[in-house]
């Protein structure tokens, strides 16, 4: 008996070890699997790493690229347009606006319909002729303050045979058609109406930038500054120009494996870098790419799931409701999970991880944009450094001049954290002492309102004196608002 209890007793010990071994091994294996996930997230920290240091380099880069772009057609990745926009309008200048959106033969239609019911309302002024703000939020050479080529679609838009061609005259043979005795008055970009309305409501405004599905940014230049475009004469000595900074690149940006993929993938690899690396076309496709990684590292999101190979399929609006999702269990996160890329029952401590991607990335994004904003601020002087090119940070009497950048962008407007990040890093960038006197200041519906304040000033119905109101009918058209 006592050795048939032995026996017993052996094999349980036996039995019971066996069993501590496989869960030792199992708790082994996930935590080597957790250390291969945590990697990737430790990679895509450093690799988006953005140091005070590295930002002004992207300053200093971006004040640079300004110079070449000003020096010469080609000279560099900035395009740097001319707007010929040469004076803004201030808070004395009074219009009456009707605002209507769209593009060619369905813009003059829906503008026939418009003006047709506009007809009916006794308020209106009526004139012989109505003047017209085209707002085009692509790429266009200006040919004058009415009309420009269109370079290129951004932003994952295409419409065929469109490249080469005059938008304004494409436009002004639509409404011809459809029998609307209208003229484009003003072509501009969306950033330059944003900028004009800024000035309109504040004098100190000398740029705009607009973050939101796409980005750019414009300024006011010196004529004499323009290089390219040497005896350039304008009655302010000024003129707008258009960056297209969403084409900026620097070996200073810090980009990733992820960046990389998502260039190559895009339908216009190697362009628009800036751009893909801080708007809203593209953040949420760089978190999806990220968790597509985690999945093929390890299995703790389960099966890798299809979706997370569909381009897109994560949108940006979705990666901020994860990024702000502060309750205790994160279901936010869960939902958008199970429902965006058909991951359920993901894990708290995992749930817990991609947030801190999406926090990564939107940090190193805001900080991007901060440092182009300052080197807008270099380039013009009024950075605090004291002495570049086009003006001066202090007034005659010494003091801080106070500078005003409108803003405008579903990312800047609506992303909490991403707002906070870029008035941090921009406070990082240029010192307490001066970040207090540079204001960014949300200026909406400049597509609308800025681009009828420029058609109004340009308009032929527009009184010689700045400071008598115009009653001049200003419509607007902006192509951004497709439906």
């Amino acid at each position: 008996m006592g050795k048939v209890g032995f026996g017993l007793a052996v094999s349980c010990a036996a039995a019971t070890c066996a069993i501590a071994a496989i869960l030792v091994g199992k708790r082994v294996r996930s935590r080597r699997k957790w250390r291969r996930v945590v990697g990737v997230l430790r990679d895509l920290e450093e690799a988006c790493e953005t140091s005070v240091g590295r930002l002004r380099q992207v300053v200093d880069a971006m004040a640079v690229e300004m110079h070449a772009g000003l020096a010469s057609e080609g000279g560099s990745k900035l395009k740097m347009l001319l707007t010929f926009v040469d004076k803004l309008p201030n808070g004395y200048f009074l219009l009456k606006l009707l605002v209507l959106l769209d593009l060619f033969d369905f813009i003059a239609s829906s503008l026939k319909q418009f003006v047709e019911r506009e007809a009916q309302n006794s308020e209106f002024s009526p004139v012989k002729r109505r003047e017209l703000g085209f707002t085009f939020s692509f790429p266009v050479k200006q040919t004058s303050v009415s009309s420009g080529i269109l370079i290129k679609w951004t932003k994952r838009f295409s419409v065929k045979d469109m490249v080469g061609k005059d938008v304004s005259e494409c436009l002004q043979h639509a409404m011809t058609r459809n029998g609307l005795d209208m003229r484009v008055a003003v072509l501009v970009n969306d950033t330059v109406g944003t900028l004009a309305l800024g000035h309109y409501n504040d004098p100190d405004t000398v740029a705009a930038v607009i973050i939101g599905t796409g980005t750019n940014a414009c300024y006011l230049e010196r004529t004499d500054a323009i290089i390219k475009c040497q005896g350039l004469l304008t009655t302010s000595g000024g003129m707008v120009v258009n960056m297209e900074w969403g084409n900026f690149w620097s070996s200073h940006l810090p980009r990733t494996s992820y960046d990389i993929d998502l260039d190559g993938d895009s339908p216009n690899p190697n362009d628009q870098g800036f751009e893909k690396m801080i708007s809203g076309m593209y953040l949420g496709d760089i978190v999806r790419r990220v968790i597509l990684r985690m999945s093929q590292e390890s299995d703790i999101f389960g099966p890798v799931s299809s979706r997370l190979s569909m381009p897109f399929i994560l949108s940006t609006p979705s990666m901020a409701d994860m990024h702000a999702d502060e309750s205790p269990e994160l279901m936010e996160v869960a939902r958008i999970l199970k429902e965006d890329l058909q991951i359920p029952d993901v894990p708290l401590k995992v749930r817990k991880l991609v947030v801190k991607v999406c926090d990564v990335v939107t940090r190193r994004a805001a900080r991007l944009a901060a440092a182009g904003i300052v080197g807008i601020l270099k380039k013009i002087g009024r950075d605090g450094s004291g002495g570049v090119a086009s003006g001066r940070s202090r007034g005659s009497d010494g003091k801080m001049r106070r500078t005003v950048v409108a803003m405008d962008g579903s990312l800047y407007t609506r992303y909490t954290m991403f707002k906070e990040y870029l008035h941090e890093a921009l406070c990082e960038i240029l010192g307490e002492e001066v970040a207090q006197y540079v204001i960014l200041k949300v200026t909406e519906d400049g597509s609308g309102i800025g681009a009828a304040l420029l058609a109004a000033s340009h308009s032929s119905h527009s009184s010689s004196s700045s400071s008598s109101s115009s009653s001049s009918s200003s419509s607007v058209v902006d192509s951004q608002r497709l439906p």
